[in-house]
C-alpha cells in the first residue's frame, strides 16, 4: 500500500473518532467583489480551539494503547497544535507535557492551559518551534512517553484530513483549484490526498511564507532541509524543516508551490474581515493570500481555501492594518524633493496630489534649501500608477520608499539647529478629504513647516504633530493669534517638551 493510500485510509478511519469531541465546520461562499471567481472558504476558525489542529491531535491520541496513555504524552507546538493536544488530553483523561517556544503568543499559551486544565503542563523553551521540538524529543527519550507530532505522522494527518471530507460532503464541489497553506505540510498533504480522490481534476497549490518556505527548500534539494532563518510573523506555519512523510506526499500531490509576503498575508486578513467580519491569524489567511496573488489565473473558476485558524494576538492588529494596503497593492510611500520654503508642501498638494487619499506624512527639516517629505498614499493600483505618471509629467522628483527601513519604522530625520523660532502643536482635524489641505492653506505666507508627523488611524478625526518656524518672534505670535481665532482643535507643545517628544 502506497503512502498516499495509507493516508486516505487513515482519514477514512478518523471519521469515527474526531466527532467524539468536535463538530464539522462550515464551508462558506465568500462575496469578494475584488476577485472574479467563486471562492469558498473552510471555516476552521469556528472550531472549539479556533483552528483545525484538534482533529489530528485527538485522532492520534485516541489510538494510543492503555499503557501509553498511562505514561502521558509529549508535544511541541507554536500554539494551535498545543491547544488540540490539550483539549484531547482533557477529553481522554491523560496527562500531557507541551513544549512551546518562549515567543509563542500569550493568548495561545493561555488557551492551552484553559483547554487542558490540570492535565496539561506547558513548558516554554527556546525561541522557535524547532527549539521546542528538540527539547520535546529529549523528554520523549527520557520518559518513553508517546510523542504527538504536529504534522509528520499519519495518525495526525488522518485527523486533519477530515476537514477535506466535510468539504466533499458539503455538496458544493467539485472545485477547480485549492490553495492550502503549508507549515510542516500535514494539513496540505491530507487535504490534497482526499480532495484528489473525489475531485480528480482539482489543482492543488501549496502556499508558504517567503521567510519560512521549508517545503520550497525541500523541493529544491530533493529532501527535507533545515532553513537557516525562519520568519515568525505567520507563527502557525513557522517551521524550519518539513517532515519526511509530508515532503513525500506534497511532492506527489501538489501541482504548484508558491510563496507570499507578510504584506500579502495582511491584505488577505483585511479581505476576510471585510467579507466575513472575522479576523484570521496570519497563517490562517495564507491560503487566501495565495489565491489573491493568482486571482487573474482563476478568473471565472471555482476556488477553495482554508481559514485554518484565528488565534491572533491583539497586538498584531496594528502591524497588520498598516501593511494590508501594501500587500494589496493599494498603499505606496514616496519621498519627494521640493524646495525648503514657505508654501512648498502646499504647492505639492495643489499641483500633484489633489484628489489622492493621503494616509501618512513624515517630514523633518534637514536642509536650508531642500526638503524631502515622505507621503503615504492609499488608492487602487491604477490610481497609484497614474499618480506616478503625473509626477513625471510635472517634473517633480520622487522615489518609491515603500520598503525603506526608516519609513517602515517611522524614523523622521530632523535637524533642530535649523529651526528658526519654532512652535509645535498637536492638531486635530476631521478625517475627510481636503481637511488637512484646508489647514495648510490657512498657513500660506504665515509659517513654514519644519516638522510633520501624521498617520491615518481609521478614526473620525485625524491627529498630527506639527512644527512651524518663523522669521521672527512677532510673526510667531501672530500665528498663535490666528490659531486661537480658527475653528481647529489644537494644543501647544511647551518648548521644553519638544525635545522629549521628538
Amino acid at each position: 500500500m502506497s503512502l498516499r493510500e495509507q493516508l486516505v485510509r487513515e482519514i477514512l478511519m478518523a471519521r469515527q473518532r474526531v466527532y467524539e469531541i468536535g463538530k464539522p465546520t462550515p464551508l462558506e461562499l465568500l462575496h469578494l467583489p475584488v476577485i472574479e471567481a467563486e471562492v469558498y472558504v473552510k471555516r476552521e476558525d469556528l472550531s472549539a480551539v479556533h483552528s483545525y489542529k484538534w482533529r489530528g491531535a485527538y485522532n492520534k491520541m485516541a489510538q494510543l494503547p492503555p499503557e501509553a496513555r498511562e505514561r502521558g504524552v509529549v508535544a511541541a507546538s507554536a500554539g494551535n497544535h498545543a491547544q488540540g493536544v490539550a483539549l484531547a488530553a482533557r477529553k481522554l483523561g491523560l496527562h500531557a507535557r507541551i513544549y512551546m517556544p518562549v515567543s509563542a503568543p500569550r493568548m495561545k499559551q493561555a488557551a492551552v492551559k484553559r483547554h487542558g486544565q490540570n492535565l496539561v503542563e506547558v513548558i516554554l523553551h527556546g525561541d522557535s518551534y524547532s527549539d521546542a521540538y528538540a527539547r520535546a524529543q529529549e523528554d520523549v527519550a527520557e520518559s518513553k512517553s508517546a510523542y504527538i507530532h504536529a504534522y509528520d505522522d499519519l495518525g495526525t494527518m488522518g485527523g486533519q484530513g477530515t476537514l477535506a471530507d466535510e468539504i466533499v460532503m458539503s455538496g458544493h464541489g467539485p472545485f477547480d483549484v485549492a490553495y492550502l497553506q503549508i507549515g510542516g505540510g500535514g494539513m496540505a498533504s491530507a487535504v490534497s490526498a482526499w480532495l484528489k480522490s473525489y475531485f480528480p481534476g482539482i489543482k492543488i497549490v501549496g502556499v508558504q511564507g517567503v521567510g519560512q518556505a521549508s517545503m520550497v527548500e525541500a523541493f529544491k534539494q530533493g529532501k527535507p532541509a533545515a532553513l537557516e532563518y525562519v520568519d515568525v510573523f505567520c507563527d502557525g506555519t513557522a517551521v524550519k524543516k518539513t517532515g519526511e512523510l509530508t515532503y513525500a506526499l506534497c511532492r506527489e500531490l501538489l501541482d504548484e508551490l508558491i510563496t507570499v509576503t507578510n504584506e500579502e498575508v495582511c491584505a488577505a486578513i483585511q479581505l476576510m474581515w471585510e467579507a466575513t467580519r472575522s479576523i484570521p491569524e496570519p497563517s490562517g489567511a495564507m491560503g487566501l493570500a495565495g489565491l489573491m496573488k493568482q486571482q487573474d489565473a482563476i478568473r471565472g473558476r471555482r476556488a477553495l481555501c482554508v481559514m485554518s485558524g484565528s488565534n491572533l494576538d491583539f497586538g498584531q492588529l496594528a502591524w497588520i492594518s498598516a501593511h494590508a494596503g501594501i500587500g494589496g497593492g493599494r498603499r505606496r510611500y514616496m519621498r519627494f524633493e521640493i524646495p525648503e520654503r514657505p508654501g512648498g508642501m502646499l504647492y505639492l498638494l495643489d499641483n500633484a496630489l489633489e484628489g489622492v487619499n493621503i494616509i501618512e506624512f513624515q517630514y523633518g527639516k534637514v536642509h536650508e534649501t531642500k526638503a524631502w517629505p515622505v507621503i503615504g498614499f492609499e488608492a487602487s493600483p491604477l490610481e497609484l500608477d497614474l499618480l506616478a505618471q503625473k509626477l513625471g509629467e510635472l517634473g517633480i522628483r520622487y522615489e518609491d520608499v515603500t520598503s525603506a527601513a526608516d519609513v517602515e519604522f517611522r524614523i523622521i530625520h530632523y535637524e533642530p539647529a535649523l529651526f528658526r523660532h519654532p512652535y509645535f502643536i498637536t492638531l486635530e482635524f476631521p478625517e475627510r478629504p481636503g481637511a488637512l489641505h484646508d489647514f495648510l492653506a490657512m498657513l500660506r505666507g504665515r509659517a513654514n513647516i519644519c516638522y510633520f508627523n501624521y498617520t491615518f488611524t481609521g478614526e473620525l478625526v485625524g491627529r498630527a504633530l506639527l512644527g512651524f518656524e518663523f522669521d521672527s518672534e512677532d510673526t510667531r505670535d501672530a500665528f498663535k493669534k490666528l490659531l486661537s481665532e480658527s475653528q481647529h482643535h489644537w494644543r501647544e507643545i511647551p518648548a521644553g517638551a519638544v525635545g522629549r517628544i521628538l
